[in-house]
């Protein structure tokens, strides 16, 4: 197992990940300190634990949003697929048409 060092509001902590995925979770941690950042700025200082539990909390409402999102992206493209397969028929309908003139 391989590990990662990555820093949160200052402190280091050392993680275990998959080889080959901690440059992935470093990137990650980075995203995840600046939200941190931020909650901090807006609340004050609520504690460490707080901290994280109201950003693990947003990351998770943000999930939920883009995977509520997704249905509406899958309709669409089925929608655009099934137009497609519909203009191919009414061309291939009008060649037979036009052949047979």
């Amino acid at each position: 197992m391989a590990k990662a060092d990555i820093t949160i509001q200052g402190k280091l902590y050392s993680v275990a990940c998959a080889p080959g995925q901690e440059a992935r979770l470093v990137d990650l941690s980075k995203d995840l300190d600046v939200r941190v950042r931020q909650i901090a700025e807006a609340v004050g200082d609520i504690g460490e634990e707080k901290l994280l539990l109201i950003a693990a909390l947003a990351l998770l409402d943000e999930l939920d949003e883009a995977k509520s999102a997704t249905p509406a992206i899958a309709g669409a493209d089925r929608a655009a697929a099934a137009i497609g397969d519909a203009a191919a028929r009414i061309r291939a309908l009008a060649e037979r048409i036009e052949a047979g003139q």
